[in-house]
């Protein structure tokens, strides 16, 4: 129940920002420049206790990939309705991806944490590539990947 509660949060707060506290958040992943194909990219959350909380958006298109953003597949049994979106493009090496999503005031300073799963076409898959707590002091401070990502940063 408390899962669902969550995900409700969330999913009210990107589907219907005016039913809940929410604002404009700027997302920005910077990817290092490894030297291979495009990645797939998962955003997540997941709440206090590490629950699954719900996906904020994808990066890569073609589905038969996506079991190989492990920790996000194995959190929603690859259930893409449950992405807010999903863009039809991988994002390259060097490149950034920056989106910008109304999340509820409700995922900050509450021991929420926004997760990042990357996966490379032959190169080895990157789950929890990225785990940031969301706060609002955390707002504006990069944070290094493990693999892919050279850094991730949240605006509001």
């Amino acid at each position: 129940m408390k899962s669902h509660l969550a995900t409700l949060t969330l999913a009210t707060a990107l589907a219907l920002p005016g039913f809940a506290m929410a604002r404009p958040v700027t997302l920005t992943t910077a990817l290092t420049n490894y030297g291979g194909d495009g990645a797939y990219i998962a955003l997540y959350v997941t709440d206090a206790s590490g629950a699954y909380a719900g996906s904020l958006w994808m990066a890569g298109g073609k589905s038969k990939y996506y079991k190989h953003l492990s920790d996000w597949h194995r959190a929603t049994g690859g259930d893409t309705a449950q992405v807010n979106g999903i863009t039809g493009a991988s994002v390259g090496a060097g490149r950034t991806l920056e989106i910008t999503l109304d999340l509820a005031d409700a995922l900050f300073d509450a021991g929420y944490t926004l997760h990042i799963d990357a996966a490379v076409e032959d190169m080895r898959d990157s789950p929890n590539e990225v785990a940031v707590p969301l706060t609002t002091a955390g707002a504006g401070t990069p944070v290094p990947g493990r693999r892919y990502v050279a850094s991730f940063a949240y605006d509001m």
